[in-house]
This record gives C-alpha cells, structure tokens and sequence, in this order.
C-alpha cells in the first residue's frame, strides 16, 4: 500500500481550523498499520509504504483518518472501505477515494452460525399455529472495541401489523453475555409463535390475521458488546432472514455474515468530508503442494547453467514481464530459496557487461541483473543495514540539527557555517561506519559483487577503476544511498521522516553517494552551486581510499580462481604475537611479535613488515577461527586459525577490539570453505591432554561448537512453491507475449536475416535454444493451468453456500458461482 495524502479535509471547529492527522490501515476493523501524525494540515501529505501478508479472510480493506485530540479520544473524521472483491479494480494504481461517513451501524465484521426451524401444529381448540425455533450457535470474527469484546445476541420476531405501512415486532429474546472473546459460543434456542387471534397471549406469541401473512415475516438476530460505559451497549451487527425460504424446508442452518443496521439510508453528501489518495497493490495466489510445480521450478532453476543465458527460463521471464521487477522478485527469492542466486546473478551479469560499450554505463540501466540484484540486496541485507545504519539514523531523526546548507532555504537564526558542520560530521560518521562495516556484509552479496567485480575487469581490460565502479554502482547508488534517503522503506523507521529531518537526509544521501561513486570530478556531479562547494570538505585521497578498500573486502569472495585476479588484494595488516606451531619435534613453542598480513588469497605472516613471509596458510586451508580461553596461556584476547591434520596457530592481538577484528574479517574471507569445521576445542592441548574436555588424543574431534561467525547468511522465510506459483501466474498472464517470442525466434531461425521490427523488442542470441526452453515454459504453464482450472471445478461442486467458509452474504463467492455457472453453461 502506498498512502498518499489526504485533501481538504473538514475544518476543524476551533478558532484555528487546522487538524492533527493520522491514517490508519484496517483489515475490517482490525488495525494493522498507522502513519505519523501530519499536524496542523487539512491537507495532510503522508508517503508512507506498508506492506504485509494477509494472515486471514477479511471482507474489507479499511483506511480511517484520526484528528488526534490530547485530551479525550481521537476522533474519527472518515474512512474509506474496499470491499475484498474491488481490490483488482484498483490493482496498482493511483486513486482518490471520497471519504466516508462512519458510524457504529455501519462498522460490522464477523459471522453467525444460525439453525431455524418452522413448525405448524392445529391446536385444541383448532387454531393453526407456526413455531419456530432459533438456535444461535456461535459467532466468529466479532470486532473488538476499544480493546474488550463481551458479546451478546438479541432475537426477536417482526410481522406487519394490521395497521398498514407498520411492523409489530416481539419481545426481544436475549442469550447470556459471553465475557472476554469475538469468538463466543452461545448455543441456546428461542421459540416464537404464530397463530390466528384468540384468547390467550403469550409474550411470545405472534396474532396473524391470515396464514399467508408468515411468509412476510422475519426473524431478526442482533449482535451486540456488553459495554459498562454511560452509552449503552454497542451494536455489532445484524442479520435479518424472511420466513417464507422455511416453507420449502422446516429446518435450516447456515453461517451468515454479519450485515450493517439499515437506518433508511441517511448519508451526507458524499464530498464533505475530503479525500485520500492510495495506491493498492493486491495479489492472491493458490498454491498447491510441490510436485505440482517440480517441471517449471526445474526449468528456471537450471537457468544459470543455460548457454547462452538469454535462452534461459529466467532470462526470458524479464522479457516478456512489462516492468523487470515483477519478474526480479519471485525469480530472487526462489533462487535464493534454492541456493542458486549467485550463479544465475553472475550469468545474467556477465551477459550484460558483454553487450556493455561504454565502462561508463556499467550496471546503470534498469535491467533485470540490476533489478535481481536490488531485490537480493534488499532481502540478504536487511540485518546488514540494521546494524550499520539504523543507531545513527535514530538519533539524526530525534535530535533534529539544523543541516541545511542552501543559502535560501536557511531560517532566521540559523548559521550557515554551523549547519554546514553539523552536516560535515553526519556524513563524516555515516561514512565511516560504512567503510568499517565489510565484515558485516552477508556473504551472499560479496559473492554477487565477486563476480560482478571480476565480469567488470575482464571486459574493460583498460580501465583500472571498472572493478569498484562496477561495485560502487550498487553498494552506494543502491543500496545506501537510498536507505540514507527513505529509511522507512527499509525498515530503519516505523514512519517517514519529518520535513527537516528528510532534508538532512537528502543532504547526506546525494554526498554518500558521490563519495561512494569515485567518479573523477567529483563537483560536477552537483547541479547545485553549494553541494559543490560543500563537497570540498571531502575531497581528499583518503576518503578515495576508504572506499576503495571497503570495495575490495565485500568483493573478495571465498569461491575464488586464484588466477583470475591479477594482484591479491590487501584486507587488514599488523604486528600481533603468535605461539610456534611446533613444527620442530623438540624445542620450547614460545612467543613471538611478528608482522601478520591478510589478502584474499592469504593470511601470512613475517618478521616484520616487507621481510620475506615465514609462514603462509592459504585461505581455503583455514578451516575455523575462534577465541582461545585465557586459562590456556594465561593470556589475555587469543584467537586460533585452525588448519587441515587439527593445525593450529594460537595469536595474541593488542586489544581487545583488534582480536574482535581479526577473528571477523579471518571468518568472513573463509566462510565459504568447503572443509569449515562445525567442532573446536575453545582451550589449548598442553601437557598430554585438551584443557576444555580432557581428552588425552591430540587429535581428538572438538567439544564445542563452532561460532556461526556474523549473521552473513540470514535465513530467510521464503516459499519456494509460492514463488514459482506467481511466475507460472506472471508467464501466464504475458502468454500472449511468449508466444510472439516463439514466433520471432522461428523467423531469426528460418530466414536469420535482418530482425523484424515487431520481433527486436526481446534479446534472442541463440534462436534454437530459446525456441526449446519457451517450448518447455509453455507446456509447464498449460499444465499448470489445467490443474488450476480442474481444482476449480472441484472446489466449486463441494463447496456449500452457506458453510463456514463461505458464509451467506459472501459477495466474492456469489460472483465466483456465477462465473461457474457460465463456464459449466458455456462448456454445455
């Protein structure tokens, strides 16, 4: 959902007329979102993008705007209401929907469970009578009201009168208060009954001039909140059946929903109270169980290996999608749901940088690897940008610094030098915890980033700055940047920032990102005159060089060919001590201060720095680090490099916050290797045995388990069949599209002269093999559709209107049956 804003609004009957305006989104009546408050507007702009799965039915999809009140409760200014089966009308588009009036007649949800049974018995004295007897069952769904919900239900009998134009209606009948549930079980009958006049009167007894007379009347169920407030009780809810559909069968029961109190249609005019404008969008899918879908699913997961890859299942979903991410989106989730998104990333990226002329342009399109790789940052990085960004940008949005640095934008009283600092050190920071935050990032990124870097290097073999721009491209302009910029989007803040602090925002953004882009002059990237000067600030080669060897960390992958890189590339350095490995059979293992070095191919070390290497353990050898136990040595901040044959290398850092950092970044250029230990002893192997659990054999398997290191892999909650569900849904809903496909690669086959214009819209390298993967996609998406439409037609003949599920009055399941019924008609 994006919530837009609200227009003209009532006026607020104070002297001052403004409001304070809050939106709330609703599942019925259930909250489930809330904007910031917009204060003293009746125009309020809110900007604010929610989005969640819906975790139950629901009827309508509710937006209620508040005028906050400090001292009594909010009070309700209007809503607007969609009804479930409407939301397709408005699927992804941008509306303005009138505000309506809300009272507590027309605020309903839930439904009732109802039996109704119609007797007729000839009295003694020969008089016919009707009873009928009401049971009410239970409820579900009832709203909760202001936080409690203590339902009952009322039941009363209306007939017409003999006065005309008048119902005469019997006593209400009442069921027990249920205390504390929207969920509550009554189960109690109420008997009415229906005879000609005569001599004795019952309270429930019904006079009926004429027999026929009963089919005119109705039983009437009300639900009502038991409320202890000076207002009386609350109205929930109401149903009203006629008799007359009791003749054909005595006994009836059914789940109803729920319907509004008809109070002879009073509105107001429906422009009086404003309007707010939303963007909805809505998707439903059906999903069977897993071998329903195991044919497409292996076709789009074999993608990374198809040659070329613009023949793949993946690639041609791209194609034929209107917007790139509509298809970025499942195919990312499934692919990582699968474990493949680093391969098929690298495919697709590697067929881009080929058709790339210009070094410049790299990865600066729309294009579906910049659309996948957006996606996976957004999904794999989430925690990544939690713990880099978000204790910074809190405090930046509640201490609220004057930041801006355009001279006319300035208000009085506000000095231009200190917001220029002000806004210096924010960058400053923001940029720091950046450039130290490599170690952090998932290992699923700088896998993706690895081989983005190495496409880059080898296709512009001139230019020695492709492989960080290549880089830079989407770690700053995507990623951080944009973060920095709409923090809520990226579950930094509940809300969007107030105008100030959006400004701020904006400011740090635009400099981060040109910091970030190493673009050689840096003041021309600004159109405006004070960013430039502004920039000034950082134009110095060590900011150049922060960057450039956070680059080189995150794009340092642990899946490496030694040989593709022409020069390892350097990640931390320093002296440390370190124990001898033993390496001599006899001799004392003492301690030594030694220069240690760490690239992405090697962690070696020597006697100092520059001196030829006295050790060196390549990268794949390193099979777990971990902290050392202090009793070990009797030393303080001890790490180990545990080795192939139980190797190990016990190092002393200076401090504290160093062992930190190198057990960090050792862990992260390792993570990926395939031989990485689950188990280590945390202590040493001194004097014949383990000091953690005795055992005697030195090479003993460990007793603890290994530290899963950062949280670089995020396990995430995808649905793989759900996934593949909305590509089948997406390759259906563009078949037409697919088909044209099929045609051009038969005309580029048969005549392989110049392309067709109609046919130069999608990216077809090798015709034959296109032809054959949208051969297999077609008759994947056919079956699938039979088994969609078959279940359809199942469901349809067990399905009972009236039943739980669907209870009467269900409005999306009275247009499902008549589109049933024409289909059976049609196929008649």
């Amino acid at each position: 959902l994006s919530l837009g804003e609200a227009k003209n609004l009532p006026t607020y009957p104070g002297p001052n007329k403004m409001r304070d305006c809050y939106c709330t989104v609703n599942l019925d009546q259930e909250e489930v979102f809330r904007t910031k408050i917009v204060e003293k507007s009746l125009c309020p702009f809110y900007g604010e993008d929610f989005y969640c799965e819906i975790p139950r039915t629901f009827r309508h999809l509710s937006f209620y705007i508040f005028d906050r009140d400090v001292f009594r409760r909010d009070s309700i200014i209007g809503k607007v209401a969609i009804q479930k089966e409407d939301l397709q009308k408005y699927h992804n588009r941008d509306t303005w929907f009138q505000l309506q009036h809300v009272d507590a007649d027309s605020e309903v949800q839930g439904k009732v469970h109802l039996e109704l049974r119609l007797s007729e018995v000839i009295t003694d004295t020969g008089v016919v009578c009707h009873k009928l007897a009401t049971r009410v069952l239970e409820c579900q769904g009832l709203p909760i009201v202001n936080g409690q919900c203590d339902p009952y239900a009322t039941v009363t009998l209306a007939g017409p009168s003999r006065q005309v134009l008048h119902f005469q209606v019997s006593e209400a009948k009442k069921t027990k208060v249920k205390k504390k549930t929207n969920n509550p079980h009554f189960d109690e009958v109420f008997y009415f009954e229906v005879t000609r006049p005569s001599s004795y009167n019952k309270k429930s007894h019904f006079d009926i001039e004429d027999v026929d007379e009963v089919d005119k009347m109705e039983i009437r169920v009300d639900l009502w909140n038991a409320s202890n407030l000076k207002f009386g009780d609350e109205f929930l809810g109401e149903l009203r059946l006629p008799l007359k559909f009791l003749r054909q069968s005595s006994s009836y029961e059914a789940w109803y929903f729920l319907q509004p109190r008809d109070n002879g249609n009073k509105s107001l005019k429906p422009d009086d109270l404003g309007s707010l404008r939303l963007n909805v969008v809505y998707t439903e899918d059906h999903v069977f169980s897993s071998d329903y879908y195991s044919p497409l699913r292996d076709i789009l997961l074999k993608s990374a290996d198809v040659e070329p890859v613009s023949a793949s299942a993946a690639h041609i979903l791209g194609e034929v999608c209107r917007e790139k991410q509509e298809a970025a989106i499942p195919l990312v989730r499934l692919f990582l749901h699968y474990g493949r998104i680093v391969p098929f990333i690298s495919a697709i990226a590697n067929a881009e940088v080929k058709r790339t002329q210009d070094p410049n342009t790299i990865f600066r399109g729309n294009s579906l690897t910049s659309k996948c790789i957006d996606e996976t940052m957004k999904l794999a990085g989430m925690h990544y940008l939690q713990v880099t960004l978000k204790p910074i940008i809190d405090e930046i949005c509640q201490v609220h610094k004057p930041c801006e640095i355009d001279p006319v934008k300035l208000k009085d009283g506000e000095n231009l030098e200190n917001n220029r600092e002000n806004l210096r050190q924010y960058v400053d920071r923001i940029f720091t915890v950046i450039t130290k935050s490599g170690v952090s990032c998932p290992t699923v990124m700088c896998d993706i980033f690895f081989s983005l870097r190495e496409s880059a290097a080898k296709r512009f073999q001139g230019d020695l700055d492709v492989r960080y721009t290549a880089v830079s491209s989407f770690i700053f302009l995507r990623f951080f940047a944009p973060a920095i910029l709409s923090p809520n989007l990226f579950q930094l803040t509940p809300h969007h920032p107030d105008p100030q602090t959006s400004r701020t925002l904006t400011l740090i953004s635009k400099t981060i990102q040109t910091l970030g882009s190493l673009s050689k002059s840096k003041s021309a990237n600004f159109k405006e005159s004070y960013m430039a000067t502004f920039y000034d600030y950082f134009n110095e080669q060590k900011y150049a060089d922060a960057v450039k060897n956070f680059l080189d960390l995150i794009s340092s992958s642990g899946r490496r060919d030694h040989k593709s890189i022409e020069q390892p590339i350097l990640l931390k350095e320093g002296f440390m001590i370190k124990r001898a490995q033993g390496r001599k059979r006899f001799g004392m293992k003492n301690f030594k201060k030694r220069w240690f070095r760490l690239t992405n191919h090697e962690f070696t070390y020597q006697k100092s720095k520059g001196d030829h290497p006295l050790c060196s353990i390549p990268i794949e050898n390193i099979l777990a680090v971990e902290r050392l136990e202090e009793e070990s040595f009797k030393m303080k901040n001890m790490f180990q490099v545990i080795q192939p044959e139980r190797r190990v290398l016990y190092i002393q850092a200076n401090n504290c916050v160093e062992a930190k950092d190198w057990i960090d970044i050792l862990t992260k250029v390792s993570q990926c290797n395939k031989k990485r230990l689950t188990v280590y002893h945390p202590s040493a192997y001194l004097n014949g045995h383990w000091l953690c659990c005795k055992a005697t054999a030195d090479n003993t398997p460990g007793c603890t388990p290994c530290t899963g290191g950062l949280p670089a892999n995020i396990q995430l909650d995808i649905d793989g069949d759900r996934e593949t569900e909305r590509i089948y849904s997406l390759f259906n809903l563009y078949m037409p599209k697919l088909e044209k496909m099929q045609e051009a690669c038969g005309s580029k086959s048969v005549y392989d002269g110049p392309e067709e214009e109609e046919y130069s819209t999608f990216i077809i390298d090798d015709p034959k093999e296109t032809y054959k993967t949208l051969k297999l996609i077609i008759e994947g998406v056919g079956t699938l559709e039979q088994e969609h439409a078959q279940y359809k037609r199942d469901k349809f003949k067990k399905t009972k209107y009236g039943s739980q599920e669907h209870p009467i009055g269900d409005k999306s399941f009275q247009t499902y049956i008549r589109q049933q019924s024409e289909i059976s008609a049609h196929s008649i």
